[in-house]
């Protein structure tokens, strides 16, 4: 197999995930509005409080992918055969258990469905709904464990694909089957299907590409790495369980406090925001196996520097999206699913100001997780877990939607944010966090700045053009957001040495790519 760089790997992991999740957010939102239009909002709420209820179960697979990748790195940079096939056979045996303990806990939700669901609506069937998406959730764990070996060869950007097109696939039959027939149930079951037969090709692309992975007779891991594994798991364990709750609670807390029609109007909102979000999250995580490679062949100083270039584009990704989301959400919303689905501006702007704080995080926890420094935040997680309940839920009864959202913000800062660079620039840079959190204060101040002038402009823009239908505002507010946000973000930057340093690794990919033509 030719081997790449890892600025290669990285934007080939980058780039890749970049157009699928585009074309993923494309096709997912062409799914929403048949569904909204065809079903009822009640339908709408199912779906989203269902997928959280199972969120929650399955702990993210408990953090056991994070530590099993970042076991691989040595043996993988070191050519070492035998070991990746030792960890991915016992990989293998803790991807079941998971499967059978999320069926397990899953079955036992059951019996509370009125508890979880204030308002329970009239939807037939709904228990058997219920299991139908657990069964879609159990069987994403069957044969998927093979791409995780994929992705700690840098090579994340062949299972992104094969996700892409089942997704595609997936969406076309489903929008027919709701158009045709109108039956939430077939839905389910085309659901089900496209997960079983993507996870069963990408098991055999990673058999044929790792043919030493179907050997038998795999060593058993050594006892002290083993041991060290198992520590990684229940460190990454207990994010997961912080996570978890802080990241798929609010559709609960908003159907327990507020009712499940609030969650129809959420779940149109996170379609949005959550898949913009996780295009950029994939564009980063696209860069988590090369960042490990870095870790176990270079100095932390390299390190250090890479990861303030990390930093700041993370920063001018989530910054600027942010802006965007802001001024694109309402008009876009109503356009595609109707005023009644609309929150009002002060819930939005919470819901912005939420998706940059948490994607401020996401270069840390990228680094963070490639280095194996989980095991001493361990306990930051269930803190922000316990901080978004409480303040979550006592919010919630006074604010109601609003409440909810501010919980979360309100465990953020006090936790994750400043936590993770803690442990990063303490525990592999050795040295002081200090500088970190001015820059971070820095980039908070001149991304407000940004968005205040971006508000103005879009104000005005529409007052003076006359511009009032929602078609008008999203093309309008489109332009001046995707122009405007990043030349004035520029224009600030523009002596900021990583603008330079990704510049310059930019045209190298270029250089090196015309050499290759």
């Amino acid at each position: 197999m030719e081997q790449k760089s890892r600025t290669e790997y990285s934007a080939y992991n980058t780039s890749v995930a970049l157009v699928s999740r585009a074309l993923a957010i494309i096709m997912g939102y062409a799914v929403r509005i048949v569904f909204t239009h065809v079903l009822s909002e009640n339908y709408v709420g199912i779906n989203g409080l269902f997928t959280d209820i199972l969120n929650v179960l399955s702990l993210s697979e408990m953090g056991i992918e994070t530590a099993i990748s970042f076991a691989l790195y040595k043996p993988i940079a070191e050519g070492d055969t035998q070991r990746q096939k030792s960890i991915m056979n016992m990989y293998k045996w803790f991807y079941r258990f998971v499967a059978v303990f999320v069926l397990l806990a899953g079955l036992l939700v059951l019996p509370f469905m009125d508890v979880l669901i204030k308002n329970k609506p009239d939807i037939d069937r709904l228990s058997y709904i219920y299991v139908l998406y657990l069964m879609n959730t159990v069987l994403s764990y069957l044969f998927v464990y093979k791409r995780t070996l994929l992705d700690a060869h840098q090579l994340m950007y062949i299972g992104t694909l094969t996700k892409t097109v089942s997704w595609v696939i997936q969406d076309i039959v489903q929008i027919a089957v709701l158009l045709l027939t109108k039956n939430f149930i077939l839905y389910l079951y085309i659901y089900i299907i496209t997960t079983l037969l993507a996870n069963i090709y990408i098991s055999r692309k990673t058999d044929k590409m790792f043919p030493f992975i179907r050997e038998r007779g795999a060593e058993p891991v050594p006892k002290e790495e083993k041991s060290s594994i198992i520590r990684n798991i229940r460190a990454m364990l207990m994010h997961k369980v912080g996570d978890v709750i802080v990241n798929n609670t609010d559709n609960l807390l908003i159907s327990s406090f507020v009712g499940i029609a609030s969650v129809g109007c959420y779940s149109n909102y996170y379609l949005l925001i959550g898949s913009i979000q996780q295009v950029l999250n994939e564009t980063f995580q696209g860069l988590t196996a090369s960042v490990g490679n870095l870790g176990v062949t270079t100095s932390p100083e390299r390190v250090k520097k890479i990861f303030g270039a990390a930093f700041f584009l993370n920063n001018w990704l989530f910054g600027v999206a942010a802006i965007c989301l802001f001024e694109l959400l309402n008009p876009f919303v109503e356009l595609s699913f109707g005023a009644n689905y609309l929150f009002a501006p002060d819930i939005v702007l919470v819901l912005c100001i939420n998706f940059y704080i948490r994607g401020m995080t996401k270069s840390c926890l990228v680094f963070r997780n490639s280095l194996g420094l989980f095991w001493y935040d361990r306990y930051k997680s269930i803190a922000e877990a316990a901080i978004n309940l409480v303040v979550s839920i006592a919010l919630a009864v006074q604010l109601g939607t609003l409440g909810v959202f501010i919980g979360t913000f309100v465990s953020t800062v006090t936790t994750s944010l400043w936590v993770e660079p803690y442990v990063l620039y303490k525990y592999h840079f050795h040295a002081s966090v200090k500088p970190y959190y001015g820059l971070l204060a820095l980039y908070c101040l001149e991304i407000a700045g940004i968005g205040l002038a971006v508000h103005a402009a879009c104000e005005m823009a529409a007052g003076l053009l006359g511009v009032h239908s929602c078609t008008g505002l999203v093309a309008l507010r489109l332009v001046i957001c995707g122009i405007l946000a990043n030349v004035l973000f520029i224009a600030v930057n523009i002596k900021n040495g990583n603008l330079h340093f990704l510049y310059g690794k930019l045209k190298e990919l270029v250089r090196r790519k015309k050499g290759h033509a």
